[in-house]
């Protein structure tokens, strides 16, 4: 199998596996047979595998330059990844009624928590994690991984946007002090943070992101560190 014809299958998987969630008769059968918590488990298990399956066929497919790699470009990556991952860690098991399969229930629209910094925050996260490495990485095979992931992220963020603005019969009031883009219902005075800081997520985030940090090497092959 040469560099291309894994790459290009490789891609092929990650995208249609990630067709699940969008297809609610194919979701809730799968969570009929394995439960909620088996069904997130097993796909996110399928979606890391695929990924990482994707990564090292990208790295290789044969090399062609398109822009040089410049230590600036680490440094944002660097820097944009620990957002990444902490976005994450907070919005995990959150309740959420707009993203895709997200429920309304536990949900207070008057304190969103971290729904309230922006209605998609895993997706947000994606597109965050995906634009910083199509940045560091010049090459025509990672311009085409982290390009279409990223425009996958942002596609993503409109589409489960439409969906709920067109399924939630009371869209305006669960979303009146949260915002699609980050930050902006910060800025406008319709969100800000209530209670105590959430030190056990934020803790999880920076080990999963110490973790990632040490296992970038081995995993990937190559050190993310400037």
């Amino acid at each position: 199998m040469s560099g291309w014809t894994e790459f290009i299958i490789a891609f092929a998987a990650f995208m249609a596996a990630h067709v699940i969630p969008m297809q609610p008769k194919l979701k809730s059968g799968l969570i009929a047979v394995l439960g909620r918590g088996g069904y997130i488990a097993a796909f996110s298990a399928l979606s890391l595998g695929l990924l990482w399956w994707l990564l090292m066929a990208s790295g290789r497919a044969p090399y062609v330059e398109i822009w040089p790699q410049a230590e600036w470009q680490r440094w944002l990556a660097n820097l944009a990844v620990p957002a990444a991952v902490l976005l994450t860690t907070l919005a995990i098991g959150a309740p959420n009624p707009f993203s895709f399969g997200g429920k309304a229930q536990g949900f207070d629209p008057q304190r969103p928590g971290i729904i309230g910094l922006t209605r998609h925050p895993l997706m947000w996260a994606f597109a965050l994690w995906a634009g910083a490495h199509l940045l560091a990485n010049g090459d025509l095979a990672h311009v085409i991984l982290f390009g279409l992931l990223f425009l996958f992220a942002l596609t993503g963020i409109w589409a489960a946007e439409g969906r709920a603005r067109r399924n939630l019969p009371d869209f305006a009031r669960l979303a009146a002090h949260s915002s699609v883009w980050p930050g902006a219902a910060l800025l406008d005075g319709r969100w800000r943070p209530r209670g105590p800081l959430p030190w056990l997520r934020l803790g999880l985030g920076v080990l999963i992101w110490a973790a990632l940090l040490h296992l970038h090497p081995p995993l990937i092959g190559v050190s993310p560190l400037p």
